[in-house]
This record gives structure tokens, C-alpha cells and sequence, in this order.
């Protein structure tokens, strides 16, 4: 009877030590899960943000990896704890409620944080303050300005550059522009923006917001770029097109600056640069291209069947590369556009294939006054789109245009096709 008792003893222990052996496995899982999400937390926090660019407005710096919706300024928090007792009540970064309705800060209190008082120097004085970190170009085209160039001037642009290496950020601060001039005759102003396109890929666009009525705007924006490698720099020309806002009509084009990063050396810190606003290079009117559509008018249905077949030798789009082409088909009944459509955007092209049919309804017997109109437009998502060249055809039009549009009125239910030469948009 002793053994079986032994025996029994030990069945009953055999759950309590299972018992012991569970907790001390619990406790050691729950250990090594809380470890594990901690170190994910830590890594999280020291990857780069997956953002293209972060815009920075008015000196208020937003950080992609902050996303409780709270500004930190561009200063480091513990420095301008320090230099807050320091820094006069109108710095920009602090006294922000004495902005105007524009969002500008009055011209005689703003000095903006790493300019030195740029608002009492001329542009020569301000080559000079920087003439470590200033190409000898820039100084030499603000020295010698003919009374020509002078006539003609559109203004000066200011701006910096620099590459943050920790984040691996090209970053772009547009200060501001001076000596605009007035696009709106009847007030003598402008109502100034700026586009940045970065070449050669036209992948980064942005834009700056409008400031009304002044000719020397201060934007004080900052763009930041994440992703672009320092090796690819050098690669990189930066195109800034100077803008003036119209309500009623297409945005007036100011000028452009065009800034080559091939031998900019951004290593050594931040780079303060200004460059002379340029006319903008306009295409010629000689070379917009050809397009080669096809037409066929259906007497029977009272239809007309439009097939935009090819475009090719379309221009350049500015400096900005090559054209993203697609045509716009308007239908017009005694001058009264009455019915539309357009093509898909072909990327990169000047000899773009569409290949696309469209049927339109005439709203009357015959084709007398009907018309049709081609517009053959660079799809720009940054900005309006602009017109490449332009194709009218109908009984009044003149060239081509007109001997196509005679030939589908003397043989219905046959597709013609005709290459045209584009104009003037």
C-alpha cells in the first residue's frame, strides 16, 4: 500500500509544477513582446520620412515624421529657449500675429533668420556680404548690368540651397523677389507667385502661394526634398518661373531663372544665391508641329466621326524638356461651342500616337456652319496647361483646313485623314 500511495503523491504534484512552469513561460513571452515593440518604436523613429518634399511656410517648419498636427519652428527648440530673452519682439519667428492680410510682414521691422538685413542693401551690397558662397557669375551679371538690360529688367530673385545629409533632403528656401514688374496696368501691380520645377525628370513641382498687389514680394518658403541622392546633384538644374495671378484670364508670365547645380557645392552648409529674372523663351511661331486627323461626315445619322490619329515635331516645352502633349476637339456651331472632348496625355513625347475616335451630333442638316477646332496643349499639372498650336477646320477656314474640310462635305461616309500644320495657339 506505501508504493501506491508514493505513487498517488506524485500524480498530485505533477499539475502544480505544470502550473509554475506556465507562469514563468507567460511572464517570459509577455517580457519578450514588449521588448520586441519597443526596439520597432526606436527603429520607426530613425528611418527617413517617406515624404517627396515637406513645405515649410513662413518660417514654420512641419516635419513629415510629427503626425500629431503640432508646428515646431525652424529653430531647435532648446536654442530658442535660450535667445528667446535675446530676440527682438518683431523677430518673424516669434511676433507671427503682426502679418498683414497678405501674410507679409512690414518691410521695415522683418529680418528674416540667416539673411543679413536685406532690406536696407541693395543687390549689390548683398553679393558682397556673400561673397564666399556666391558663384563669381552671379556677382559679375549684378555689377555690370547695361542701360539696356536695365530697360528691360524683370526683377531679382533670392533664394538658398542646401542639403541636409542626416535626413538625405535637397532643401530650397525661396526668400523673395524685387523689382517685379507691373502686369495689371490699371493698378500698377502684380499679384506675384513662383512655380519650381526640378530638371531634367519634371518629377518635383511646386509652387509658392500668390501675395497681392506688390512688386516685391517676401515668401520665405521652404521646400524640402527627400530622397534625392548628394551624388545626383550635380545632375539636378533647378527652374524657377515668376508668375503674376490673373482671376479673369491665364496667369501672366513674369520671367523665368534657370539654375544649373553642376558645380554648386552644397557640402560646406547653406547657400545664398540671387539670380536676374529672364524673359521667358518663347517657342517660334514656325515650329509647332503637325497633326494628322481623320474625318467623316455621315449624312444618313447627321454624324460627324473625328479621329485623332498623330502629332509629331511638337516644340519643347520651354526649358522645362519635352512636351506632355494631348489635343482638345471643340465643336462649334455658329461660333458657339457646343460640344467637347480630348485625348489621353501622352508623357515625354514630341511624336505622340493617339489614335482616338470621337462621334459628334449635328444639331442641323449639312455642315455649312459647323466648325471643329484642334488644340494640342502640354498637360502641366503645377500650373495651366499652355497651348502648343491650334487647327480650326471648316467652310471658312483657310489652307488645308479648309480644302479638308471641302473635301468630307463633297464625299460623305468616307474617312479622310490630312497631316495640318499647327499655329499660333
Amino acid at each position: 500500500m506505501a508504493p501506491i500511495a508514493d505513487s498517488r503523491q506524485q500524480f498530485d504534484e505533477i499539475p502544480t509544477v505544470v502550473g509554475i512552469f506556465s507562469a514563468f513561460g507567460l511572464i517570459f513571452s509577455v517580457s519578450l513582446f514588449a521588448w520586441i515593440c519597443c526596439q520597432r518604436k526606436s527603429s520607426k523613429s530613425n528611418k527617413t520620412p517617406p515624404y517627396k518634399f515637406v513645405h515649410v511656410l513662413k518660417g514654420v517648419d512641419i516635419y513629415p515624421e510629427n503626425l500629431n498636427s503640432k508646428k515646431k519652428f525652424g529653430a531647435d527648440d532648446k536654442n530658442e529657449a535660450k535667445n528667446k530673452s535675446a530676440m527682438p519682439k518683431n523677430s518673424l519667428h516669434l511676433d507671427l500675429e503682426k502679418r498683414d492680410l497678405n501674410g507679409n510682414f512690414p518691410k521695415t521691422t522683418t529680418k528674416m533668420q540667416g539673411f543679413p538685413d536685406l532690406e536696407n542693401s541693395s543687390p549689390k551690397h548683398f553679393a558682397e556680404r556673400k561673397k564666399d558662397s556666391v558663384s563669381p557669375d552671379s556677382i559679375k551679371s549684378i555689377a555690370s548690368l547695361s542701360s539696356e538690360d536695365k530697360q528691360d529688367k524683370l526683377g531679382t530673385l533670392f533664394f538658398s540651397l542646401e542639403y541636409n545629409f542626416e535626413r538625405k533632403a535637397f532643401v530650397v528656401n525661396i526668400k523673395e523677389a524685387r523689382g517685379l514688374p507691373a502686369m495689371d496696368e490699371q493698378s500698377m501691380t502684380s499679384d506675384p507667385y513662383i512655380k519650381m520645377t526640378i530638371l531634367p525628370e519634371k518629377k518635383h513641382k511646386v509652387k509658392t502661394r500668390v501675395l497681392r498687389k506688390t512688386l516685391d514680394p517676401a515668401f520665405d518658403e521652404t521646400f524640402t526634398f527627400y530622397g534625392i541622392p548628394y551624388s545626383q546633384i550635380q545632375d539636378l538644374t533647378l527652374h524657377f518661373m515668376v508668375l503674376s495671378f490673373d482671376r479673369f484670364s491665364r496667369d501672366d508670365v513674369i520671367g523665368e531663372v534657370l539654375i544649373p547645380l553642376a558645380g554648386i557645392e552644397l557640402s560646406e552648409g547653406r547657400l545664398l544665391m540671387d539670380r536676374e529674372i529672364i524673359k521667358r523663351n518663347v517657342r517660334k511661331s514656325s515650329g509647332r508641329g503637325e497633326l494628322l486627323v481623320s474625318l467623316c461626315y455621315q449624312s444618313t445619322t447627321n454624324t460627324l466621326t473625328v479621329v485623332v490619329l498623330k502629332a509629331r515635331h511638337l516644340p519643347k516645352s520651354d526649358v522645362s524638356g519635352l512636351s506632355d502633349p494631348y489635343v482638345k476637339v471643340n465643336l462649334y456651331h455658329a461660333k458657339k461651342r457646343i460640344s467637347k472632348k480630348k485625348t489621353h496625355v501622352k508623357k515625354c513625347t514630341p511624336n505622340a500616337v493617339f489614335n482616338e475616335l470621337f462621334v459628334f451630333d449635328i444639331p442641323c442638316e449639312g455642315l455649312d456652319d459647323i466648325s471643329i477646332e484642334f488644340l494640342v496643349l502640354d498637360s502641366d499639372r503645377g500650373s495651366r496647361n499652355e497651348v502648343i498650336g491650334r487647327l480650326t477646320l471648316g467652310s471658312s477656314a483657310e489652307g488645308t483646313g479648309g480644302e479638308h474640310w471641302k473635301e468630307i462635305c463633297e464625299y460623305p461616309r468616307r474617312q479622310i485623314a490630312k497631316w495640318h500644320m499647327l499655329c499660333d495657339g
